[in-house]
């Protein structure tokens, strides 16, 4: 059953609510609008409900949309979009956006669920001529690394703060861009994820030399 649908949103169809581990779901929903990759959207579950932003995590030429969420239990709406079977709806405004990916040499620097504008990027077929940097803190919380692992032409390179792990760089993402020898001064540089993360992340690059102008962010994720 449709409720209400909420002014400037559009009803889609839920196909698929995976968790694809504890309390971080890949929601995956019918396709109303085109977008481009890195776009972000917002959603409810009616009008009551004050809508979230997301960001896409799914291909530009996939048959659906789908986001990338972590359960907050103390929120309104996450708790229920977990709950969420094939055949509910959600309601989602039009993409929107200007965290664009493209075919250029980029750095790509993502925590936890902030993985997702790369998600939709990758899947877009921009992966190529890229290096991923994914922190989390331990090796359960690297989302779609796999997917991202098997992408020709892109240096998977991931960050744990907890635990020790092989073919992982053990500690910070922030210690590892302060101890990376060089970063290239010519390319552009995507952060999302935590707020604070970007904030210092961003200080950390300039300090470095890259151009203001190179760095680009999102927090909504």
């Amino acid at each position: 059953m449709i409720e209400s649908t909420p002014v400037g949103t559009t009803a889609c169809k839920v196909v698929a609510n995976e968790e694809i581990t504890d309390n971080v779901h890949y929601l995956t929903f019918e396709r109303p609008y085109d977008f481009e990759a890195g776009q972000l959207l917002s959603l409810t579950l009616n009008a009551n409900i004050p809508p979230r932003l997301y960001s896409i995590a799914s291909g530009t030429n996939n048959d659906c949309i789908s986001i990338l969420f972590d359960v907050k239990p103390e929120g309104t709406l996450t708790p229920l979009l977990a709950k969420l079977a094939a055949g509910d709806f959600v309601f989602i405004s039009p993409p929107y956006g200007s965290f664009l990916g493209s075919n250029e040499p980029a750095v790509w620097i993502a925590t936890g669920t902030g993985i997702a504008p790369f998600i939709s990027m990758a899947q877009s077929g921009l992966g190529d001529n890229k290096t991923l940097i994914h922190g989390a803190r331990t090796i359960n919380e690297f989302y779609f690394a796999h997917f991202f692992e098997a992408i020709k032409g892109l240096t998977y390179i991931r960050c744990a703060s907890k635990g020790s792990y092989s073919n992982t760089y053990n500690g910070r993402l922030t210690a590892y861009l302060r101890e990376t020898s060089s970063l290239p001064l010519n390319e552009k540089y995507y952060l999302c994820g935590n707020p604070l993360m970007v904030n210092e992340v961003r200080d950390l690059l300039i300090e470095r030399g890259i151009p203001f102008d190179n760095i680009l962010s999102e927090i909504f994720f």
